[in-house]
């Protein structure tokens, strides 16, 4: 049959990326507790297109995502990339993998168990001189307390709920738990998906002990971050959704070991490449 995805092109545009796009996927993460989890994946897969091939050969994206499917992590995702770049004759490959995750997390008092969801993000890349990139992304609810609304009242005070996301780049294999727990000990007042009583007046009265604007969490967080050699690159952003206004608050930064220590960036990205085989 004619191969029309490798015909000639004569408009000579070379296309950064192509391929699919919000693919829905079950695959199979690494769990610290339970070993492996399976959720699903939003997934984007692309290659590079030099000028002279008219179009890529979509369905190889599908089969090397149907043939990873039963382990996804941050240990292999490099050779997932690698696969891409192989079998679909290309320069370089990008694979984007949004899912839920859930942990098991205990109420702070009645100790009672449920299932919290975190969303996660994997990002990675690979270059056509095997330059490498990998991100991890988390998304981590929180709850926080107004200390202005605080301050000014005879009693009371405004809450919301709120969002902490992290991205990370790092040496070492890390597990997204550990990365969770960071998140929450800083932001302190954590959300739960079952309360008792004796917990919602915990939680509520932690709160009022603690009261943190969005500038507060970011940079509790980043200072968790930052005491942490593994991660050489991260971003901290706080939303809050507001409860007495009809919009967000918002606040955002970015750290850098290499500009913060003078640290060379090819040495970090060898660092991280070594990191991605270790651990599970």
């Amino acid at each position: 049959m004619i191969d029309v995805q490798s015909q000639r092109d004569h408009r000579k545009v070379v296309l950064d990326k192509v391929g699919v796009k919000d693919v829905r996927y079950p695959i199979t993460v690494l769990d610290k507790v339970k070993e492996y989890q399976h959720t699903t994946a939003t997934v984007n897969m692309y290659v590079d297109l030099p000028h002279q091939f008219k179009g890529t050969h979509m369905s190889r994206f599908v089969e090397i995502l149907n043939h990873y499917r039963g382990g996804v992590s941050i240990r292999n995702y490099q050779e997932i990339l690698a696969t891409m770049r192989h079998r679909l004759d290309a320069q370089s490959a990008h694979l984007e993998m949004a899912f839920p995750y859930f942990v098991e997390k205990r109420a702070p008092v009645s100790q009672i168990q449920s299932l919290m969801e975190y969303r996660c993000t994997f990002s990675g890349s690979l270059g056509p001189g095997d330059e490498e990139d990998f991100v991890v992304g988390i998304a981590v609810p929180i709850s926080t307390l107004c200390p202005c609304s605080k301050a000014i009242s005879d009693y009371g005070a405004h809450n919301q709920r709120g969002e902490v996301s992290v991205q990370v780049r790092f040496r070492h294999f890390f597990w997204m738990e550990d990365l969770i727990a960071k998140v929450e000990e800083r932001a302190i007042n954590q959300v739960y998906a079952l309360l008792k009583r004796s917990d919602e007046k915990y939680v509520t009265e932690l709160a009022y002990d603690h009261p943190m604007f969005v500038e507060d969490v970011v940079r509790e967080v980043y200072g968790a971050l930052e005491e942490d050699e593994n991660f050489t690159w991260f971003t901290v952003g706080c939303e809050n959704f507001e409860s007495l206004h009809n919009h967000s608050a918002y606040a955002f930064t970015e750290f850098s070991r290499v500009s913060a220590e003078g640290t060379d960036g090819a040495e970090i990205s060898e660092a991280v490449a070594q990191g991605n085989g270790q651990g599970r």
